[in-house]
């Protein structure tokens, strides 16, 4: 059962980004040209921001598969590893979460004379926190209502960092609902 989500988390997005080689450049939308590209890394095959999302994008704005859009589709297995394999020109272009690029674009990471964010997913809720649905059946009634209020009551700026969120607030399994529908349309979970 979902309880909680950092502030941050009902809004969360995915960067497409591309070798600056490619000749991409910033859209609103995903072009022709970016297809045009012969190859494209996700991050992890689990990743909800690295992988499932924009699938799902590439899907519904070319009604095809990676596989059938690109001659070469790879999973780096992180998000950084994505960001270094595109700026490399290993792959032409990529995907991956974007607090992760703006953490290591801060950081002085990246090139951007080498890799950029081309286009940037519509909003879409990740990450969340869970409890098993028997908790009051074994630590009595309320528990988990007592753990739910306990999470959103976290106002430590130095805890709320390690998570690293602004704060806590309710969350439902109704709010994932749209990432399961997608999980099952690309196949990566079986239609309940």
């Amino acid at each position: 059962q979902a309880i909680a989500q950092g502030l941050e988390d009902p809004d969360f997005k995915s960067y497409f980004i591309a070798n600056t080689s490619t000749g991409l450049s910033p859209s609103e939308t995903l072009t022709d040209a970016f297809v045009e590209q012969t190859s494209f890394t996700f991050g992890s095959k689990g990743s909800t921001s690295g992988r499932l999302m924009p699938e799902f994008y590439l899907r519904d704005t070319f009604n095809q598969s990676p596989d059938q859009l690109f001659e070469k589709v790879g999973f780096s297995g992180d998000h950084s590893a994505t960001i270094a394999l595109v700026q490399s020109g290993a792959y032409a272009t990529g995907a991956v979460n974007y607090k992760v690029w703006e953490r290591e674009l801060e950081e002085g990471k990246i090139d951007t004379d080498k890799v950029q964010v081309i286009w940037t997913t519509p909003g879409y809720p990740d990450y969340h926190w869970t409890v098993r649905g028997d908790l009051n059946d074994k630590f009595g009634d309320g528990f988990t209502q007592r753990v739910t209020e306990a999470l959103l009551a976290i106002d430590d700026p130095v805890l709320l960092n390690a998570f690293p969120r602004e704060r806590f607030i309710p969350a439902s399994n109704d709010d994932f609902a749209p990432i399961e529908e997608t999980a099952e349309a690309i196949g990566l979970l079986d239609a309940q």
